[in-house]
Parts: C-alpha cells; sequence; structure tokens
C-alpha cells in the first residue's frame, strides 16, 4: 500500500475509473452488509469501524453513510489505517467535504498494517464492531496471521469484512500464471479470496460470500504504442513500464494469456475478468 505515491496513484486512479471497482465495490457493501448492520448495532451505544488500508477513502464514507441511515442516533468513531501519505489526505480532503461526516470521530494512522499491529497490542481492550479490509490482503507478509489478529479485535457480534479480487478472475489467472516475473516488486506473493478462504478455513471462521461479477475493457493493450493501454499494461503489471521490465518472449506470453485467458472477446472488445468477491466473518 505505500506503494501508492505518485504516478503509481494515477495509475490506480485510472483503473477504477476504466473498471468502475467502486460501483461494484458498493453492490457488495449493499448486498453483503447492509441486511447486517441493525443486527450488530443492537443494545450498542456507540459503533467503532476500523478501516485497514482504507486508501483514499470513498467506500469508506459511503461505508459510514449506510451506517448513519441505519444506526442514526448512535454515535459512530472510525480508525483508519492507511500508509499513503497521498491517498489519506485524499480522504481527509473528502471528510472536509462532506458535511454529513461532522459528528463522526476520526482517528488517522498513516502506518502500515504490521505497523499498527504492534502498536495496538500495547493497548488494553481495543475492539470494533465493524473492521473492513478493501483489496488490501495482498500487500501482507502473513495473511493468515493478518486476518487472526484482526479478527480478535472484534467485539461480539462485530464483522470483518473482506472485498478482494475473485478466485478465477484474470488477476488470479495472470499473476499466478507469472509469479516469477511479477511477484518481484511490490509483491511478492499474489492471493485471490480462494486464497483467503483457505485461510479463513484453517482458523474455523464462519464466513459468507458472494461474487459480482465485472470486466475491463483492455482493448487497448493489445495497440503498440497505445498510451491508454501502455497505462493499463503499467497498473496490471506493477511495473513502471510494462515494455521495457520484460523480455519480448514473456510480453508476447502475457499478452497471449490477457487476451485468451484473462478475458472474453465481444464485439471486437477484449473484457478482462475483473470479478470482485466479498467475504462477511463472523465474531
Amino acid at each position: 500500500m505505500a506503494g501508492y505515491q505518485g504516478i503509481y496513484m494515477q495509475r490506480f486512479q485510472n483503473y477504477l475509473q476504466r473498471s468502475g471497482e467502486h460501483k461494484v465495490i458498493q453492490k457488495l457493501i449493499d448486498t453483503v452488509l447492509r441486511p447486517q448492520i441493525t443486527k450488530m448495532a443492537e443494545g450498542k451505544t456507540g459503533f467503532g469501524v476500523l478501516g485497514v488500508g482504507s486508501g483514499g477513502g470513498e467506500m469508506d464514507v459511503y461505508l459510514i453513510s449506510i451506517l448513519q441511515s441505519v444506526l442514526q442516533s448512535v454515535p459512530i468513531s472510525v480508525e483508519v489505517v492507511e500508509p499513503s501519505t497521498d491517498l489519506t489526505q485524499n480522504f481527509k480532503d473528502l471528510v472536509s467535504k462532506t458535511s454529513s461526516l461532522r459528528d463522526i470521530s476520526f482517528n488517522w494512522n498513516t502506518v502500515t498494517c504490521a505497523d499498527y499491529e504492534t502498536q495496538i497490542k500495547t493497548k488494553q481492550d481495543v475492539k470494533f464492531d465493524l473492521i473492513h479490509m478493501i483489496q488490501m490482503l495482498y500487500y501482507v507478509d502473513d495473511p493468515k496471521a493478518t486476518l487472526k489478529f484482526f479478527h480478535s479485535l472484534l467485539k461480539e457480534n462485530g464483522k470483518l469484512l473482506i472485498i478482494h479480487e475473485a478466485a478465477s478472475s484474470g488477476w488470479e489467472i495472470l499473476w499466478k500464471t507469472f509469479k516469477k516475473d511479477l511477484c518481484t516488486n511490490t509483491l511478492s506473493d499474489y492471493l485471490s479470496a480462494g486464497d483467503i478462504r483457505v485461510q479463513l478455513d484453517a482458523l474455523g471462521l464462519r464466513y459468507e460470500e458472494l461474487v459480482v461479477k465485472n470486466t475491463l475493457d483492455i482493448t487497448d493493450c493489445f495497440t503498440e504504442g497505445n498510451k491508454d493501454g501502455q497505462m493499463l499494461l503499467d497498473f496490471m503489471t506493477d511495473r513502471e513500464d510494462f515494455h521495457a521490465s520484460f523480455s519480448a518472449e514473456v510480453r508476447s506470453s502475457m499478452l497471449e494469456l490477457l487476451k485468451n485467458e484473462c478475458s472474453t472477446t465481444t464485439d471486437g472488445r477484449v473484457l478482462f475478468n475483473c470479478s470482485l468477491s466479498a467475504l462477511l466473518v463472523h465474531a
């Protein structure tokens, strides 16, 4: 997550816009979380939320708006963990512009997930009603240990919401097929929602899952010299320059895989499978 600065953040925002990923995440939050909130809030005099890897805060604000509409008179406090200074500032700016958030208590932690874990272990009785991890478990060294720790911070009837790239998506096919070429930069490994399910099962945790299909038009990636396609390829492979980062053989193999295994072709457009999964883990 600390890599989300400067040009990488521009590529990230470009991907979000082109893929419509935030709308998909909103749908997952609506479908998975909203029915649970009233039950979670029973008897509460306050409701604590922890966002782990909150990014620019757009999804946090959407989630908080749902909490406010359901909880109404129950005070809400929000703890934010996000190592990127650029994205944290974006979140703070968003809060300052949103009048409905004026009564919300925010506590900002511009640190990595691991550093936050170290800090919180020195405190007593820090518990939350809702913890969410949206597209962030790629960036931890030990997903199983991370899941176990944050699950331990849930209050009674609390929930841990994980939103992640779905199993068998184009992302999983690309990154697992070319693991030795791709997992050498920001990520040392790749995991999908399927891998997270394995860890949750190993921990004996109860959860529900919902998958929402989504696609990204990557047709431009196959036109040499196309700037939009270049930006997408740089983001999808986590490289400063896709064409300069890999041999001609690897580039050709990646593009072939992206077109034929990770995507479908409709009316001449190549649509990359970027479906998402929501895992709602119970306390």
